[in-house]
């Protein structure tokens, strides 16, 4: 779970719209009706992938520079970097709950009680803390 950036390669169509494509990343395609929607869709395809890669254990590839796919590029082609968030990216599709059992000393439960604090809620900060996000 990170904060990716990856260069797509962009092909303006006859019609004006676009499709774009990530070399670096297997069967990562995608396509918008202007350029503003088509960065969107990229950003969208790219995070959508690096999550499946994440989640299956997956190693990441390596991005190439713009320079490299810069020179791949044929006639009106032109590389864009696109960054994604993969944490971002679970946070807005996966916002279920988990439920977990835990431990913890007796006389620190009757504490934490007594002062009225959520565990859910501190166990999640903590978390988060300690995952740096």
């Amino acid at each position: 779970m990170a904060k990716y950036v990856y260069p797509a390669i962009f092909t303006p169509e006859a019609d004006g719209q676009f499709s774009i494509r990530f070399p670096d990343i297997k069967n990562c395609f995608s396509g918008g009706e202007n350029l503003a929607d088509a960065m969107a869709m990229a950003k969208d395809v790219l995070c959508m992938m690096l999550y499946e890669l994440e989640q299956a254990g997956s190693e990441i590839p390596e991005p190439s520079t713009v320079a490299e796919l810069q020179r791949q590029a044929e006639g009106s082609e032109f590389v864009s970097l696109i960054a994604c968030d993969t944490v971002e990216y679970r946070k807005f599709y996966d916002s279920r709950a988990v439920k977990k059992t835990l431990t913890i000393p007796s006389w620190l439960n009757d504490l934490a009680e007594r002062a009225g604090i959520n565990f859910s809620a501190t166990l999640q900060a903590a978390l988060k803390s300690a995952l740096n996000i």
